[in-house]
């Protein structure tokens, strides 16, 4: 399949329309994840994700779901330094999400509930590169370390400490970006405690429109990402 076109990156993306957000490592893409644009200010980008959709995911993050071994997940990042990873489709289940990528931060904000009931799962804070934006989405790399917050605020929780770790040891993090990531997690557990930025809005329920198709990957979704 061809690579996405380079091309002027848009402005802004259309309520309704698709955007892609990608991890990208090396010129390569890593995942690949199609989602409903909810809202885009152009500083702040809000999209949608829910059971049936199709993405790319890393042939070894499938199986460790598959299979729940976990030991797939350290060598996914090995491959991943090496850049001999494989990416295979991947149909969501589930839980949806509404999600929110802030223009220039290290994290996004995700909202998880129950697909079937509605019922607030958690808040989910992916930390990862600032995402770039192209004519099919948006583009950043994710930086394993997730901090995990109760629906209702009150608590949270690190996750995934050791896949940072791994990814220190590995180079994947070096130590300009980790001064980075230990900035945005105060910046994300400031925003928080002050609840405000996209912990503002108490929650509310929320599901996609029956009528709404199901957002799909565009041909060349998994080719080499343009530089």
């Amino acid at each position: 399949m061809t690579a996405f076109a380079a091309q002027a990156s848009p402005a802004r993306f259309t309520p309704g329309s698709t955007a892609v957000r990608r991890d990208v490592h090396a010129g390569r893409v890593w995942t690949a994840m199609p989602q409903r644009v909810i809202d885009d200010t152009g500083d702040t980008l809000q999209l949608a994700y829910w059971p049936g959709i199709t993405s790319l995911a890393p042939t070894t993050w499938i199986d460790s779901l598959r299979t729940g071994d976990t030991a797939l997940r350290e060598s996914g990042l090995q491959d991943l330094a090496a850049g001999t990873w494989t990416v295979a489709p991947y149909r969501w289940t589930g839980t949806a999400l509404r999600s929110t990528f802030l223009a220039g931060e290290y994290f996004s904000v995700h909202r998880f509930q129950d697909a079937d009931t509605g019922e607030p799962l958690c808040w989910y804070v992916n930390f990862e590169l600032p995402h770039t934006r192209r004519p099919a989405g948006i583009d950043t790399l994710d930086l394993f370390v997730d901090l995990v917050v109760e629906p209702d605020l009150s608590d949270w929780s690190w996750k995934d400490e050791d896949e940072y770790a791994q990814g220190r040891r590995l180079g994947l993090v070096g130590d300009d970006l980790h001064t980075s990531v230990e900035q945005a997690r105060q910046r994300a557990l400031g925003l928080l405690q002050e609840r405000v930025g996209p912990f503002a809005d108490p929650w509310t329920a929320w599901s996609p429109d029956p009528a709404w198709p199901l957002p799909v990957l565009p041909d060349g979704a998994d080719g080499t990402a343009p530089h």
